[in-house]
């Protein structure tokens, strides 16, 4: 288990009990006990725990991890959701795309179709509009697409620009689809982030979008975040995992949602 995976599963067990020991950590992780004291030294440098004698405990920011310490939850089925939303993307469209895990698995599926990397019959090159910089990154490096970056202040937690300076493009563009990834989305609440700036930068592009996707892994189904991106009659398709409730599938379904169970 490499350095990062092992400060995610630290956190990860942080989250679930709020607190853990040196001792504890090591025998549920296999390492050494001072492997465990360096990763809580370095993890409270980075303020993402509070160290205590013997161990650490959560101090609150948790629940937003930044991206890079959550590439390892429910990779597999956001691979596969990733793939299902790309499959919903034709040759010269307009996509829009925002930052999360999810949407990277999105940004990689598209960057490996062939025939999304040439001009389409009519001579139109596939763009993507993103507000995510590890999501222009993917794009740029293994494809020919047209990449369209909104501006603004950028958040480390999730590599999103935020503000109104990305704000002012996305209100002069069309988006034929926008494939959005979510902290949380409920049939009741619709679709939310954590962070009330993504929220808003996510929300102008469903207005800018003529087809809204949800792109969510079935723990985010029925939960709840702070800032709202849009309502469920907004949005036209939800993809998520083969793990996801049925009754919670049925849900959405009955509000006039189209569900794919990757």
């Amino acid at each position: 288990m490499d350095r990062y995976a092992r400060w995610n599963a630290l956190l990860e067990l942080l989250t679930e009990s709020g607190r853990v020991t040196v001792e504890d950590a090591a025998t549920r992780l296999g390492v050494s006990q001072a492997t465990i004291r360096r990763d809580f030294d370095q993890l409270a440098q980075q303020q993402m725990i509070t160290r205590t004698r013997g161990g650490a405990v959560a101090n609150g920011v948790s629940y937003d991890l930044p991206l890079r310490y959550k590439t390892a939850k429910h990779s597999a089925e956001k691979q596969r959701i990733g793939a299902a939303a790309a499959a919903l993307v034709a040759p010269g469209m307009v996509v829009g795309l925002n930052g999360g895990t999810t949407t990277t698995e999105v940004a990689r599926a598209l960057a490996v179709r062939p025939d999304l990397n040439s001009s389409s019959a009519d001579g139109a090159q596939l763009t993507v509009v993103t507000n995510a910089l590890n999501i222009a990154n993917e794009l740029l490096v293994r494809s020919r697409m047209k990449i369209v970056v909104a501006g603004g202040v950028v958040r480390p937690q999730s590599f999103e620009l935020v503000g109104p300076l990305g704000g002012a493009l996305l209100r002069e563009v069309t988006l034929d689809i926008a494939l959005l990834g979510v902290d949380a989305i409920d049939v009741q609440l619709g679709a939310a982030a954590h962070h009330e700036g993504e929220a808003s930068m996510n929300n102008l592009m469903v207005a800018r979008a003529k087809r809204v996707v949800i792109i969510a892994d079935s723990s985010k189904l029925g939960g709840h975040a702070f800032a709202r991106i849009c309502p469920v009659e907004r949005i036209e398709t939800l993809v998520t995992d083969s793990g996801a409730d049925p009754a919670t599938v049925r849900s959405f379904q009955d509000a006039g949602v189209q569900v794919i169970c990757a």
